[in-house]
């Protein structure tokens, strides 16, 4: 254990580097508790039906038959029968999803304090996908380049899920086909009432439509944990040099234009994403690489649902 009480890695070498299996099974007793399992319909205990209507899998009931309505759920007999246009409404499954979508940008395999972030990233996943444990829902995952982890219920479905962020967050993948190629994999995934969870880089998050984002929340619980490390937001007034294996470069942090494109590689976006995806439907929390595991996803102090607001970038495309 550290000093705030989280397991290291599997290994002691590689702690903060690469996450590790145990790691992330020993963050279950901070997953949060939703209390009760949710009461269905019938008044049995366990997965609810959602309340929102959508084009789920279960009838909830017809109305009149608008312009844009998909033809293929309409509603003959009702039609016939009262002379006007109707289309069927069905709700969103009895169990609920909860589909993590982890964005593995080679910016993320990086860090200056504690962990890298691509390390907290994964924690942060586990987190969430303990707490679809604790409320009952089946939880899938996917990344950019591979086939999705299918939904499953349960400690055997968390487990799976664990086991692809460790592989995931090791190390940067050979080909990765970018977070926009894994939302819109999610998008034909998602179903009504679907809680969607997307662990991402400031920089690819900013780099994805607004129309994504817009589409990706309607009908469903939206939340984007963006992935910091407090040099990237906090850089000292100093040179700093920096090194790859092959070069090393001095970056003259204590210039004011030096720090001014410093600010718009780095916090720019993580600021412009909290001003504009609330307005979209979306939660967004900022995760620094440093923070304990109790400050995660799940501590919903930051931008909740509100007024619109503009994206800069290729967002506004």
């Amino acid at each position: 254990m550290n000093d705030r009480g989280d397991a290291h890695g599997d290994d002691a070498g590689t702690a903060g580097v690469v996450p590790g299996l145990a790691e992330l099974v020993a963050l279950r007793r901070h997953a949060p508790r939703t209390g009760h399992p949710r009461r269905g319909r019938h008044g049995l205990h366990g997965p609810a039906t959602s309340s929102l209507l959508g084009r789920g899998m279960e009838y909830a009931e017809s109305r009149e038959y608008v312009a844009g309505d998909d033809v293929r759920h309409m509603d003959w007999r009702l039609t016939a029968r009262s002379g006007r246009a109707h289309t069927k409404l069905f709700q969103a499954e009895r169990e609920r999803l909860t589909l993590l979508v982890a964005d593995t940008a080679p910016a993320l395999y990086f860090g200056t304090r504690t962990r890298f972030k691509s390390v907290q990233a994964a924690r942060a996943g586990a987190v969430v996908a303990w707490s679809a444990v604790a409320a009952g829902d089946r939880l899938a995952a996917l990344r950019a380049g591979e086939p999705a982890i299918a939904p499953a219920g349960g400690t055997r479905g968390a487990l799976r899920v664990l086991d692809a962020l460790v592989r995931w967050y090791s190390q940067p993948p050979v080909a990765d086909a970018g977070l926009g190629v894994a939302l819109e994999h999610a998008q034909h995934l998602l179903r009504p009432g679907t809680r969607l969870v997307v662990l991402a880089d400031p920089h690819a998050a900013a780099q994805v439509p607004a129309q994504r984002w817009r589409a990706l929340a309607r009908h469903r619980e939206a939340e984007l944990v963006l992935l910091h490390d407090p040099l990237e937001m906090a850089p000292p007034p100093r040179p700093l040099a920096f090194a790859d294996g092959h070069r090393r470069v001095l970056l003259e942090l204590d210039r004011h234009d030096v720090r001014q494109h410093w600010d718009a590689v780095f916090a720019a976006p993580l600021r412009a994403l909290e001003q504009a995806l609330p307005g979209m439907g979306w939660r967004v929390r900022a995760l620094s690489s440093d923070a304990p595991v109790q400050h995660g996803p799940w501590a919903w102090e930051g931008n909740r649902p509100g007024k619109p607001a503009a994206l800069p970038m290729a967002a506004q495309d």
